[in-house]
């Protein structure tokens, strides 16, 4: 992009002073944002597998995808518009709302009409009447990330707390009532569809309103990009979701719940740290990027910061996995398959941080060409190997991200902004060897209770964060600046 539109602070190399508190301020709001939203999601997947039966989890899990599929395919990567734009932010927001929302209703009685065939198609035809209420929420999930759309482009992740934190507790809260009342698998739904209706009502409240318009060069713009990102969009959710409809259809909908639970729990420490900070990292590469500064050292603090965090996580999933059937002997078969997907958090956690890198600097057909690799490495994987059970469907998924992420890095190099990573790799290992060694050894000590498995989170938390303390302190101090000099 050339000097053009460049704004340098003295000493600070083209990074302005502003940016890097409100990257600072921003990775904390957001922090909190998720603490609060994902908790509340974290709480409702415990209930659920204390309440529900293997076939019913499964239900749940198959109508979440196929909506989560719908939400994607409503959006197809338009949201980022509105933060990349260099045109009127309001007006760009405006005309994705209209057109989001009105895709959004299109999906809805699409989904309302074909729930049945779908759902029997993948083995699970009670989840068709789940499948028809959740996609009601469509419309009002579209609204809602138009508004996160706006807030993002700012950096302004403080008003989000309301919208997107108030909604999920609400959502949350309203679950956990109506399971314990019996409600069963509805009880999700009807959660799912409240913090959707929530979202944006709460987001008026904030000022985060959104009127819908029509520009018609907005318009152009955002389909110029729906052309590559929005196929990218897709093939991104067909990649969350693929796994359970392979189960749904050839393991059946016991299965589909018992490998969703390991996945849910999975998922957590990629959306708490991987997704917090992707959202932060491509609003400051964009910036950067217009400033004509270069994105190379910011993209490796990003990269550190995400390992740093997601490497203790993920070393505590595998590590206690076992101790899952504190929630019922019946999740038993969840331990080894959440062992393998903790791997794969990783993996896509580090590729969270570098697709926002290839999207910033404008090859976003390579990161189509990235994801649509992935998506056939792990359709290929799943042909080979889910008739052998869900602990096969994991290694498959595993192997998959694994692939892909020196392919992305190799991408990164050739636009010159790949991070260096080898050193923070190897400390990373070493702390999860200080944190593991000691958890394992004392296992003995502790009964095989919630107390017991909190105690030994402890002696491995304590590892893991002393040694990081010793290995990492730079790259601590750069999570501590938002991943900015």
């Amino acid at each position: 992009m050339g000097s053009r539109g460049v704004r340098r602070s003295p000493g600070a190399g083209g990074v302005t002073t502003a940016l890097r508190t409100r990257a600072v301020r921003g990775s904390l709001w957001l922090g909190a944002v998720n603490l609060v939203s994902k908790s509340s999601q974290m709480l409702v997947t415990l209930v659920l597998a204390a309440l529900l039966t293997e076939a019913q989890l499964g239900a749940v899990a198959l109508a979440v995808a196929l909506v989560n599929l719908g939400q994607v395919v409503q959006s197809i990567g338009v949201y980022d518009v509105i933060g990349r734009t260099e045109g009127d932010p309001r007006r760009t927001a405006g005309t994705v709302l209209t057109l989001s929302v009105g895709a959004g209703l299109a999906l809805a009685a699409a989904l309302v009409v074909l729930a049945g065939p779908l759902t029997a198609s993948l083995g699970t035809p009670d989840a068709a009447g789940l499948v028809r209420l959740a996609a009601l929420g469509l419309p009002f999930s579209a609204a809602g990330g138009v508004q996160l759309g706006l807030m993002h482009r700012e950096l302004d992740f403080r008003r989000r707390l309301v919208p997107d934190g108030g909604g999920a507790v609400l959502g949350a809260a309203l679950t956990v009532v109506l399971a314990l009342c019996g409600a069963g698998p509805l009880s999700l739904v009807l959660g799912l569809l409240a913090t959707a209706v929530a979202q944006p009502l709460l987001g008026m409240l904030v000022r985060g309103g959104v009127r819908p318009c029509w520009d018609a060069a907005a318009a152009r713009e955002v389909l110029r990009w729906i052309a590559v990102v929005g196929p990218a969009a897709v093939v991104g959710a067909l990649l969350v979701n693929l796994d359970y409809f392979a189960v749904g259809r050839v393991l059946g909908p016991d299965a589909v719940g018992v490998y969703s639970l390991a996945y849910r729990l999975a998922w957590v420490p990629y959306i708490m740290v991987a997704v917090v900070l992707g959202a932060v990292a491509f609003p400051v590469f964009t910036r950067l990027r217009r400033e004509g500064a270069p994105l190379g050292g910011a993209v490796t603090r990003f990269t550190r910061a995400v390992l740093v965090v997601t490497g203790g996580l993920y070393l505590a999933l595998a590590v206690l996995a076992d101790h899952v059937v504190l929630l019922g002997a019946r999740w038993a078969g969840a331990s080894g398959p959440l062992v393998l997907l903790s791997g794969y958090g990783v993996a896509i956690c580090l590729l969270q941080i570098w697709y926002q890198a290839v999207k910033a600097t404008g090859h976003v057909r390579r990161y189509l060409a990235l994801e649509t690799t992935h998506l056939v490495l792990l359709a290929g994987g799943l042909a080979l190997l889910t008739h052998a059970g869900i602990g096969a469907v994991a290694w498959a998924q595993c192997g998959a991200a694994w692939l892909v992420v020196p392919l992305a890095w190799r991408v990164l190099a050739g636009l010159g902004v790949a991070p260096s990573v080898a050193g923070t790799l190897v400390r990373v290992l070493l702390a999860c060897a200080a944190g593991a060694v000691p958890a394992v050894a004392s296992r003995p000590w502790f009964a095989d209770s919630l107390p017991g498995a909190l105690a030994e989170a402890a002696v491995l938390v304590a590892g893991y964060a002393g040694a990081t303390l010793l290995l990492q302190r730079k790259a601590i101090a750069e999570l501590r600046r938002g991943g900015l000099r």
